[in-house]
């Protein structure tokens, strides 16, 4: 059984919680801001420097909010002091990456090229060295968020199991499969 719920949140030095009457919180950082709504039953609790959640009752449904709001405000923490970092390498013959602003454009060999709009929580910039595959590096402070777009540009081309050719994160390892074998007389 986990116990994340009951895990203390340790808030770094510059770190600011707020909770609304309503239950939005609010966390402010040296690198930006968030904001969480959380469940009316869930309580969070400020003190000597760490921010506690707290559940009403031991239901199955307050024991899974528990932990959500833990982990979800945890992320929130790290996120405004931290920041995420998302790195993905394009792997294929003539696969490019390249980025203006916050628009991401990618051919992957298709007939055409893919033209990404990415929100302006994210800040994103390519690379492209000789001899090594092109990168996309995603860089915010909300985990959601990055994750999902990550997740969206990952699904334009996943990678396959046979040569590993697609959009694949930075020190993931792809299960790779035997091609035709030569029959045997």
């Amino acid at each position: 059984m986990s116990r994340v719920g009951k895990a203390p949140i340790a808030l770094p030095q510059g770190v600011t919680i707020t909770v609304s009457a309503d239950n939005v919180v609010t966390v402010k950082g040296p690198k930006g801001e968030l904001q969480q709504a959380v469940d009316s039953d869930i309580t969070i609790a400020q003190e000597d420097g760490q921010l506690l959640v707290q559940r009403p009752s031991d239901q199955k449904r307050h024991k899974a909010l528990h932990g959500l709001y833990r982990a979800l405000l945890n992320n929130m923490v790290v996120g405004v002091t931290e920041g995420y970092k998302i790195q993905q390498e394009l792997v294929g013959v003539g696969y490019r990456a390249t980025n203006t602003g916050n628009t991401l454009d990618l051919v992957l060999g298709y007939s055409h090229h893919y033209v990404f709009e990415l929100p302006t929580e994210i800040k994103v910039t390519t690379t492209a060295d000789k001899g090594k595959n092109p990168t996309i590096i995603l860089e915010s402070i909300d985990k959601q968020l990055i994750g999902q777009v990550a997740a969206k540009i990952r699904s334009l081309r996943t990678p396959e199991p046979y040569k590993g050719k697609g959009i694949k994160f930075v020190g993931e390892i792809l299960r790779r499969k035997a091609g035709k074998s030569a029959s045997k007389k």
